[in-house]
């Protein structure tokens, strides 16, 4: 069974660096063909795709974050980190980690999502 927990502090003062981490159990980060990935979802509005991480360490991100997204791992922890910079309270959403799956074109994991706000 695999497991994916995300950990971070839940508030961010604006202007500063938000950074979570995934924690992954039951399967390892460089297992082909699996991309780890980021997700979030605003108050009030629906899924938004950040970014990921590939098995391979490959990166690919969201047009609209890419210039303030950094995705990296560290296959000794079997952990990938999100870091988010010159955040705003548009940044607020639950943040979720997430395996895709290509062969089946699916994401077929899910952490249980974490709260950040981003408030002075």
């Amino acid at each position: 069974q695999v497991q994916l927990q995300e950990s971070g502090p839940g508030l961010v003062k604006p202007s500063q660096t938000l950074s979570l981490t995934c924690t992954v159990s039951g399967d390892s980060i460089t297992t082909k063909y699996y991309y780890w990935s980021w997700i979030r979802q605003p108050p009030g509005k629906g899924l938004e795709w950040v970014g990921y991480i590939s098995y391979s360490g490959t990166t690919s991100y969201s047009p609209s974050l890419k210039s303030r997204t950094s995705i990296s791992r560290d296959t000794s922890k079997n952990q990938f980190t999100l870091q988010l910079s010159s955040v705003t309270p548009e940044d607020t959403a639950v943040y979720y980690c997430a395996r895709y799956a290509s062969s089946w074109v699916t994401y077929d994991y899910w952490g249980q999502g974490t709260q950040v706000t981003v408030s002075s």
